[in-house]
């Protein structure tokens, strides 16, 4: 059975046969795929509610169970590169992310939230997963980048049982900072949510007295 051309495949043959292999090849685990973002915003009109549809993510990778680094964002071969890269960037500042990509099998192209630059790397170029951990270690901080005493808190993974839920993506943000503010020594913090938004539950590890 033939292949089909590159521009007459889906976006799922793109993935298949194209992005998911040149991801993978750098990263064994923490890789997700069609990952939800949001359940979609709810619409009143009227007496009538209704909910939109919700936000899918490509791929999210991490840097540990808690902590996801990057989104990319596929696209079909008939769009160019770059098409998904603003997409990709979107769910990347709402889930504080340091890196975004979009390919549509050729390539990626990257924007670096930390330097906040973008490149076009090809397909098989993209970053492993030591690399790109490692560039958000030194990268972060304004280029600084972070003591082993904030390694240690910010690697810590999520406390998590049968009995508990994935945190929503606002939810993760909150956790995150803190946890990251407590790691560089910053012992009076005050977190503010709307109401409904859960208990936010910090590492034990990562306490203050």
């Amino acid at each position: 059975m033939a292949i089909l051309d590159k521009k007459q495949m889906s976006e799922e043959d793109i993935k298949l046969n194209f992005i998911t292999p040149a991801i993978q090849e750098g990263w064994e685990s923490h890789i997700t795929m069609e990952t939800k973002i949001t359940d979609g915003r709810i619409n009143l009109k009227g007496n009538m509610v209704s909910r939109a549809k919700p936000k899918f993510a490509d791929y999210m990778l991490y840097l540990n169970d808690g902590k996801p680094i990057a989104v990319v964002e596929a696209k079909d071969n008939n769009h160019s590169v770059s098409h998904g890269l603003q997409q990709a960037m979107t769910y990347a500042q709402m889930m504080d992310l340091p890196f975004a990509y979009s390919s549509n099998g050729d390539g990626f192209i990257e924007h670096d939230f930390l330097t906040g630059k973008e490149r076009q790397i090809g397909i098989d170029e993209f970053p492993t997963q030591d690399e790109l951990i490692a560039r958000y270690y030194a990268e972060v901080h304004g280029g600084n980048g972070v003591t082993e005493a904030e390694k240690k808190v910010v690697d810590q993974p999520y406390y998590s049982s049968q009995n508990t839920y994935p945190p929503r993506y606002y939810q993760r943000n909150a956790v995150n900072r803190t946890v990251e503010a407590i790691a560089r020594g910053e012992n009076r913090l005050l977190l503010v949510m709307t109401a409904g938004d859960g208990g936010i539950i910090v590492p034990s590890q990562a306490k203050t007295a």
